[in-house]
């Protein structure tokens, strides 16, 4: 579908080069700052004093934030050139990973706020720049993007506790993740001299009264709830059913190593596709055989079961990113719909921990919380069904002229 839109960067190898790795390492700051402190808890507790309760906020403020900021991104992006947006975006998780990483609470929150509407800033440019940037390679970008923020995550978790203990520090590696923000904000400097054509006449119509569009976010959400869930409790799950903490902790790591194919070739292959929809299937068929493997047979095959369900969550991300771009025509309805579907998608992916929880509190097994997840699943499906069918959101007799 894009295939006829020409980029700014065509004709140009380094030019494209540099903007491709600019992208990349803006995504690389995405996620490695936030789930940096997971490793570190019993540190951080320790240092600073903090209860379980506390702790949580530093983990759970950034993801609504993600939600509550998103809507705003379409109004900066009208006011203020993407790059500068960008390097603005990259100082502010500079700042906020700095702030984390003193032993002063209210600080630490502070950070943390700054980080995460940082974050839900990018999060919503980014997809709106691979078609700004990359409209004929808006499928191989987005892939690329898609493996650098698990990559990024899985660095943050990773070097944490190899920093803390080289340092003998806690704060060694959240200042790492407030020093790689300005080294990659240096490289955004070289985009400032790089314009994407805008539509003014596409700024002017509501994505909120397009179906296409609310599929999208409810596809962009559900995924979202169903990772989350997952990765907050299936280490809790296997241990119920009998695993030790270790063999539980390897089964959870599966859901992000699992899945780093499906993010390369999933948008890659939507780019090829007019439908997406058996993409759609697909999805709906490797997370019903993870969930109902879990269900069934927990222990028998954790390994399995938590490899489906990460193919499953990062085959949905990367076929939302890449949708982001497919169905718009230009960087302005991308980014309104990257927002609209981050925005709303947070906030209901915010909601599933607490709900999988809940129902494990109250029935004192998981079977109704799994159930829950595979109803997601299916409601999931027939959302990005609906999303997958070809064409753009806003049609061609919906749109408001340019005004002249």
């Amino acid at each position: 579908m894009t295939g006829s839109i020409k980029g700014p960067f065509d004709g140009r190898t380094w030019a494209f080069f540099g903007a491709a790795v600019a992208l990349l390492l803006a995504a690389a700051n995405l996620r490695g700052a936030v789930v940096v402190v997971g490793p570190l808890v019993a540190d951080i507790r320790a240092a600073v004093g903090l209860s379980a309760s506390q702790f949580s906020l530093l983990t759970t403020l950034p993801l609504a934030c993600f939600g509550l900021f998103a809507i705003c991104v379409p109004r900066l992006a009208s006011r203020y050139r993407a790059p500068v947006l960008v390097i603005g975006a990259l100082m502010l998780i500079a700042i906020g990973a700095g702030l984390r990483a003193t032993s002063l609470y209210g600080l630490m929150l502070a950070g943390t706020l700054l980080l995460g509407s940082a974050i839900a800033l990018l999060n919503v440019l980014i997809p709106g720049l691979v078609k700004g940037y990359f409209p004929r390679q808006a499928g191989l970008m987005t892939g690329l993007y898609s493996v650098t923020l698990s990559f990024g995550a899985g660095c943050g978790v990773f070097l944490a506790v190899p920093l803390r203990d080289h340092f003998g520090a806690w704060q060694a590696p959240l200042l790492l993740w407030a020093l790689l923000p300005l080294l990659c904000a240096c490289c955004w400097l070289y985009m400032l001299r790089t314009r994407t054509q805008r539509s003014s006449g596409t700024a002017r119509v509501s994505l909120w009264r397009d179906s296409t569009a609310w599929s999208l976010t409810l596809f962009m959400g559900l995924q979202s709830l169903f990772f989350y869930s997952i990765a907050t409790w299936l280490p809790k799950m296997l241990m119920d059913a009998g695993l030790t903490d270790q063999h539980a902790g390897l089964a959870t790591s599966m859901i992000n190593l699992a899945g780093i194919p499906a993010n390369l070739l999933v948008p890659i292959l939507a780019a090829r596709m007019q439908s997406q929809r058996p993409l759609a299937l697909l999805i709906l068929v490797l997370g019903l055989s993870g969930l109902s493997g879990l269900l069934l047979a927990p222990s028998a095959a954790p390994l399995l079961w938590a490899s489906l369900m990460g193919l499953t969550g990062s085959a949905s991300l990367s076929l939302a990113l890449a949708l982001f771009a497919l169905r718009t025509r230009d960087i302005v309805e991308a980014t309104s719909l990257s927002a609209m579907a981050q925005s709303l998608g947070y906030l209901i992916a915010a909601t599933g921990p607490v709900m999988v929880g809940g129902l494990n509190d109250l029935q004192a097994h998981w079977h109704g919380a799994l159930l829950l997840l595979i109803l997601a699943q299916l409601a999931q499906f027939a959302c990005g069904w609906h999303a997958s069918r070809p064409g753009f959101v806003i049609p061609d007799q919906q749109r408001t002229a340019p005004a002249t």
